[in-house]
């Protein structure tokens, strides 16, 4: 036995169940995520956002009230429905999250992300229950947040875990596009995203006993901005 094998046969491995989600919720992972503002482009050119304590208003409003909150319910149904072998439900519950996007390009952001995850995870990541979610979902397509709640079930990812995960990736991709955008740096950027964790953490902890009945919404700015967007003339953002 050489010295390197002696070494990792004395390692003891623990195995962290979340750890996919740095994968999948990487930027290198192929949904495109780079290109949705989530409707800020528009608050951007509106005025509406023009620094750090703008988009901090901004975020902190949609994590509580807005697609942040929704989407989280939404990711828990699926995860619990994937885990159940609930096919029915898992239909309800990705045709909701289709007919609540409040604009066509906020449906576009969430179909096309979620097609594009499904289409990653079946080749890269193959479990039981994202063919099962292609399956029953092909023609009317795939919500982003169900389909990642579903692969975590499928991979045995806690549901706290997966829901932090994606809060966190959310706010930072809005950030991004802020920065994009010019009215923050990256600096502020990152004191945004640390000065979010604790409404992270609330709303994920609130999702994991969510149900359907909590769903509901009021970041109306964000929204109409979303609404706004698809008739803005000099666009960078897809949404």
């Amino acid at each position: 036995m050489t010295h390197e094998s002696a070494f990792f046969s004395d390692v003891s491995i623990v195995v962290d169940q979340s750890l996919p989600l740095l994968a999948w919720l990487s930027p290198s992972f192929p949904v495109g995520a780079f290109a949705y503002s989530h409707g800020i482009e528009a608050a951007v050119e509106a005025d509406d956002i023009h620094d750090a304590a703008t988009l901090r208003d901004w975020l902190t409003d949609i994590l509580r009230h807005g697609a942040g909150l929704s989407d989280s319910i939404l990711l828990a149904a699926a995860w619990r429905a994937a885990r159940d072998d609930g096919a029915n439900a898992l239909v309800r519950v990705n045709e909701l999250a289709l007919a609540l996007s409040p604009s066509r390009e906020r449906h576009l952001e969430t179909l096309a992300q979620g097609n594009a995850f499904v289409a990653a995870i079946r080749a890269a990541w193959p479990c039981a229950t994202i063919d099962r979610l292609y399956a029953l979902t092909e023609a009317a397509g795939v919500a982003y947040p169900v389909a990642l709640g579903v692969a975590a079930s499928g991979h045995g990812v806690p549901l706290a875990a997966t829901l932090d995960a994606l809060l966190l990736a959310f706010a930072s991709n809005i950030v991004s596009a802020a920065v994009r955008l010019g009215p923050i740096g990256q600096t502020d950027g990152q004191k945004i995203i640390a000065a979010l964790l604790p409404d992270i953490r609330r709303v994920a902890a609130f999702a994991v006993t969510s149900s359907l009945d909590d769903l509901g919404g009021a970041a109306m700015r964000s929204d109409i901005a979303s609404m706004r967007h698809e008739t803005q003339y000099s666009r960078l953002f897809r949404s």
